[in-house]
């Protein structure tokens, strides 16, 4: 009969579909999923009265409505909160342990998709919605029907209703914007919009062409199907033919929460598919029910947002600044805004050409990013939000601390202010000499040093080493105390020990850093040494060159720079290189480090310290070319990627004890 037959394919196309997308085990090939289909279709053709609602073949496409209806969701779809770095991860699960003791957690992957209530009757699809207000949605069963990972009929004749995310993958995205391409038609921005933008078509058969796809994560009304858990939630979804998403973990415990936020924002681009962030649920559906809502969102819930790597904002205004070098560089003021975890509201724009390159004015909307995920910058600006009150850029002519008149040297596209006696110059080279990579003493913040210098207490760096004789004086100014000021002298008197390769950091040589004077105090090993050394010699010094070569002779020639290396040798400041010769081979020498967990019984930054001296680098990210992996308490995912490619661990008593031997 042909009725049992259309029956017949019909079980065949939902188990082929369920094998497929649930199970991830296809049991036909697609020419003979596409050859059932045929079949179907032109039996329903044929005999319109045995087309069953839920028939495979209305995922093609094809109906078309005027208008979307408006639906009421009985239960309302909240959005969540959001976390967005590893203490307000931290502070969360503080928050649920005051309700919940021991909580384990289902860590899932945020799908960068379009929310959707799927309602079933009886185990047919009957309504699919979208999210709307989370009070009011909009109908698009139409275009829910033709997407082949949603099931149209379920295992079970159950009523139910759940919740997910569709999403297009990178591959049907890449797909759908270069076919526009070439119609000539405007690419999508990015797979959320070209998803969004699918589901509401009025033709279904424009959908069905984009190859969208789902993952179900939530069951509104737990209860009723006896449920006591996410994870029995997530499983129960699965047995009744749903997709849910293969990477979802549940964690006992804040390390493993923190192990898998960190693995997946470093391993988000594996995936076919976008995600924005991880949602972090708490598993027991009881504890969910105790925590209970606040207005907008579930308090046993919330989300993790992965950093962005490119936001949009407004800039306010453009200020001028003086280095310790006299150069003069425009900066961005942002309206504040949070850009991979931090909250950004000023930047560099480095000088005239870069700002005038990428046409900036003031009042602009533009687009920032971290340059290698440490320092912000604009990128671009957004011309198409300008209202024609943008103020356009002009560079200053004058230092905005002294009023000379800048010059610009040739081959450069820096401004500098050649005044000698300029005050910001002065109290840039201060506050850099004090700095961590430099005389690293504790307790100068920028405020202090303008502080003393505006007092006369600090004028050139020897004077640091002079305060000693006005402690009862300091002691007495407004926020001080013997303990500050105290503690203020200890950290002088204390980088006096500072090996050579600080000392020529913090004296501010043009275009010397602090790679570059450990090169040099490993080289010379002492201050006089190098002062002896000739254009030639410091030429041929590997990594030197003609550039810093002319610029240390031009340091060493001014007589008012060896007053100050006389005036800090007169304070006992070491003259010396301390560490490691690096012509001495040890199990450091040319090898490539990372750190990863907590060190107990050295930071991190002696670490490195004590690393280079020994001859060897350290990087920030593991990868093929990394030589040891140290380890120390709660190693995160840097640790795991040093398994997985087999590179050398060493737990930090290992570590000590190479460095002791």
């Amino acid at each position: 009969m042909i009725e049992n037959r259309v029956n017949e394919l019909i079980e065949i196309l939902n188990e082929a579909n369920y094998n497929y997308y649930v199970l991830d085990h296809p049991t036909i090939t697609d020419q003979e999923y596409d050859k059932y289909l045929r079949e179907l279709t032109k039996l329903e053709q044929a005999h319109p009265e045995l087309k069953q609602e839920d028939s495979p073949t209305s995922r093609i496409g094809g109906t078309v409505i005027d208008s979307f209806n408006k639906i009421t969701h009985e239960v309302p779809m909240m959005s969540l909160s959001n976390v967005f770095n590893e203490s307000e991860i931290i502070s969360f699960d503080e928050r649920i342990k005051k309700e919940v003791s021991n909580p384990n957690y289902v860590v899932e992957l945020k799908i960068d998709g379009l929310s959707v209530s799927l309602l079933y009757e009886k185990g047919r699809l009957v309504r699919g919605a979208t999210r709307g207000d989370g009070v009011t949605g909009e109908d698009i069963t139409h275009n829910v029907k033709t997407i082949k990972s949603i099931p149209l009929r379920l295992s079970r004749p159950i009523d139910i209703e759940v919740r997910g995310e569709i999403y297009m993958s990178k591959k049907s995205f890449e797909a759908l914007n270069e076919n526009r391409k070439r119609n000539g038609e405007e690419p999508f921005a990015n797979p959320r919009n070209a998803a969004a933008g699918s589901v509401r078509q009025l033709d279904s058969s424009v959908a069905a062409s984009r190859n969208l796809d789902a993952f179900l994560y939530h069951v509104p009304e737990p209860e009723k199907y006896d449920l006591h858990s996410q994870e029995q939630a997530l499983h129960f979804m699965k047995e009744l033919g749903f997709v849910v998403n293969p990477n979802i973990k549940t964690v006992h415990n804040l390390n493993e929460l923190l192990d898998f936020t960190n693995y997946w924002t470093e391993h988000r681009e594996t995936l076919p598919y976008e995600i924005d962030g991880i949602v972090i649920k708490l598993n027991d559906l009881n504890g969910q029910k105790k925590l209970g809502f606040t207005a907008k969102y579930p308090k046993w819930a919330t989300a993790y947002k992965f950093p962005a790597t490119l936001v949009l904002t407004k800039l306010k205004d453009i200020k001028f600044t003086v280095g310790r070098t006299g150069q003069v560089t425009p900066n961005a003021i942002l309206e504040p805004v949070i850009l991979m975890g931090s909250t950004i509201s000023k930047t560099t724009l480095h000088n005239e050409d870069y700002v005038l390159e990428r046409d900036i004015h003031i009042g602009d909307t533009v687009a920032i990013k971290k340059a290698g995920d440490v320092i912000p910058e604009v990128v671009k600006v957004i011309k198409e939000r300008r209202t024609g009150e943008e103020i356009p850029f002009e560079m200053t002519k004058t230092c905005p601390i002294c009023g000379e008149t800048l010059i610009r040297r040739d081959n450069e596209a820096a401004y500098y202010c050649v005044n000698a006696q300029c005050d910001a110059k002065h109290m840039e080279g201060l506050v850099h000499f004090v700095s961590r990579n430099a005389m690293n003493i504790d307790g100068f913040g920028d405020r202090i040093i303008e502080d003393f210098y505006n007092m006369d207490y600090l004028k050139n760096v020897v004077d640091f080493y002079n305060l000693h004789k006005y402690k009862e004086e300091l002691m007495e100014l407004e926020g001080f105390g013997e303990k500050s000021i105290q503690n203020l002298l200890d950290g002088i008197e204390e980088s006096k020990k500072n090996s050579l390769e600080r000392l020529l950091f913090a004296l501010g040589i043009r275009h010397v850093g602090s790679k570059t004077a450990k090169i040099l105090a490993r080289t010379f090993k002492t201050m006089d040494h190098l002062m002896e050394q000739s254009f030639e010699d410091l030429r041929d010094v590997k990594d030197i060159g003609d550039v810093i070569a002319k610029s240390i002779i031009k340091y060493f020639n001014d007589e008012r720079n060896i007053q100050i290396i006389q005036g800090l040798k007169e304070h006992g400041i070491t003259m010396t290189y301390l560490g490691v010769d690096t012509e001495e081979e040890t199990e450091f020498s040319e090898k490539t480090f990372v750190l990863t967990g907590s060190l107990e019984s050295i930071t991190r930054e002696e670490a490195k310290e004590k690393i280079e001296s020994l001859g060897g680098n350290v990087s920030g990210s593991v990868s093929k070319k990394t030589s040891v992996v140290i380890v120390g308490a709660k190693p995160g995912s840097k640790y795991k990627k040093a398994l997985d490619l087999n590179i050398p661990v060493w737990k930090e008593q290992e570590f000590l004890d190479k460095l002791n031997n």
